[in-house]
């Protein structure tokens, strides 16, 4: 079952402070308790989990360093850490329904495919691929009509109309496909300097605040990854700007990931919107974006035209398959990614029946996320350092890369689900009571947490605050 030696939480730390660049010394710093398995998973869930935390917390406190703050120690648990990317909340005691019910896998005339349907434009155009009418369809009548369909064929029908669906693959059969190469060559995430800039200036830090204070992000994501990144920068301090379109749904986990954000509603379609962000990017020191690729630069938002307006900015960009193959434009989510990749097949096969599993969370989502945030925090290190403005760049076929990386976890399937009440706070949002898992991240001088409530798009207007919060 072994692919590659099981990796612990701090040799993968190492592995990731080291690509990033970060000076060594500040390893010291970070403590990083527990082992795999801590969730039902024949791969290190729980490893990926931690390391990319505390590759967060450890680089926003290096930022802090930088503005000329001690450094200070930063310690995760590796059970807390997975338990927190499970993505658990509650709204006034109701625990939202996370599926549509046309997602999932679905037999196929020569294997499995699996189609997300959590939006209605995807979920109504799977339906008509497959000759149904999504007024009157239900999930049986889906079931039926796959049968039709060859794994492939509908994969690449869904594609075609920029719908999200993948087949089933094994490890060894997405190896060998073009995107799967392509994949394998890159490296887990990339910083890359796009320009040239001064040092942007940041407010002085004082020791009791929290490292990101007075960093202003501004944070064009949607659905999970994106969000997650933004809600980690929040939490160690930042001024995290949420920028939705009013024309683009959500989904339920906005109300979660929304914690410690400023929420904005800007139509980059129009002439007022562009000029609010126009205002906005003018004193941000990080962008960060999870639209499909070209999307935003489709419409003058690209990292190169952020960095003409804004010398200096850090832009982050978060892909579904990369930049590179044939897969580079396609959308894509955690889901599909594990389908594609070879993670539900490898999870079958290791449970011994061969029916095909999910992971015990979406945690190429959720590792994604803490990337982006590490490579924002470990980005502005080198801004501050170095002057510039940078590019980083992470995708979630390239976390699943990694995380095969990691290695295998004999009996990891045999673990129970722990409980997790212990780590949950409740407190009042735009959405309702909001039950919801601490930070996982524990820092021995600013404690890390969210001071702004989780509100609605659109709640607050597209400006920056006068004052740090």
């Amino acid at each position: 079952m072994n692919e590659a030696p099981l990796l612990n939480g701090p040799e993968v730390l190492d592995d990731l402070w080291s690509l990033a660049g970060m000076p060594a010394e500040a390893l010291r710093l970070a403590s990083l308790t527990g082992a795999d398995p801590v969730f039902p998973s024949s791969f290190a869930v729980g490893a990926a989990a931690q390391a990319t935390a505390a590759a967060a917390a450890l680089a926003a406190c290096e930022l802090g360093h930088v503005r000329g703050a001690a450094r200070q120690q930063v310690a995760v648990d590796m059970r807390e850490a997975a338990i927190e990317c499970t993505g658990w909340f509650s709204i006034d005691g109701k625990v939202p329904d996370a599926w549509d019910a046309f997602s999932g896998l679905y037999r196929c005339a020569d294997g499995h495919v699996r189609v997300h349907a959590n939006f209605a434009h995807h979920r109504g155009g799977a339906l008509r691929l497959l000759g149904l009418d999504p007024r009157t369809a239900q999930r049986a009548d889906a079931e039926q009509a796959m049968l039709g369909w060859r794994a492939l064929d509908f994969e690449e029908a869904a594609a075609a109309r920029k719908l999200v669906a993948t087949a089933l693959r094994r490890f060894d059969e997405w190896d060998a496909t073009p995107q799967g190469r392509a994949i394998a060559a890159q490296p887990l995430f990339t910083i890359e300097r796009i320009g040239d800039a001064p040092p942007l200036t940041l407010p002085p830090l004082r020791e009791d605040q929290r490292p990101l204070t007075g960093l202003r992000v501004l944070d064009l994501t949607r659905i999970l990854a994106g969000p997650v990144g933004g809600k980690a920068l929040a939490a160690h301090g930042a001024d995290v700007m949420l920028v939705n379109s009013p024309k683009l749904p959500n989904i339920s986990a906005i109300a979660d990931t929304s914690r410690g954000k400023l929420s904005a509603h800007i139509d980059l379609h129009s002439d007022t919107g562009r000029d609010a962000m126009r205002r906005l990017v003018a004193d941000a020191h990080v962008f960060t974006q999870g639209y499909r690729p070209g999307g935003l630069q489709a419409l003058g938002w690209g990292a190169e035209e952020v960095a003409r307006l804004r010398p200096g900015i850090v832009y982050v960009s978060l892909t579904a398959y990369g930049t590179q193959g044939p897969w580079a434009g396609r959308r894509g989510f955690d889901s599909l990614v594990q389908t594609a990749m070879g993670f539900n097949h490898a999870e079958g096969e290791a449970a011994g029946d061969g029916k095909p599993r999910p992971m015990p969370m979406q945690i190429l989502d959720e590792a994604t996320g803490y990337l982006m945030a590490f490579g924002a925090a470990a980005a502005t290190v080198r801004q501050q350092r170095e002057g510039g403005s940078w590019h980083v760049q992470v995708s979630l076929a390239q976390t699943g890369q990694w995380l095969r990386s990691l290695g295998r976890v004999p009996g990891g399937l045999s673990a129970t689900r722990p409980d997790w009440q212990a780590q949950v706070d409740t407190t009042d949002s735009g959405f309702g009571r909001l039950a919801a898992l601490r930070h996982s991240a524990r820092l021995s001088r600013t404690p890390a947490g969210w001071s702004r409530l989780a509100m609605p798009p659109g709640s607050h207007p597209p400006t920056w605050p006068s004052t740090a919060h």
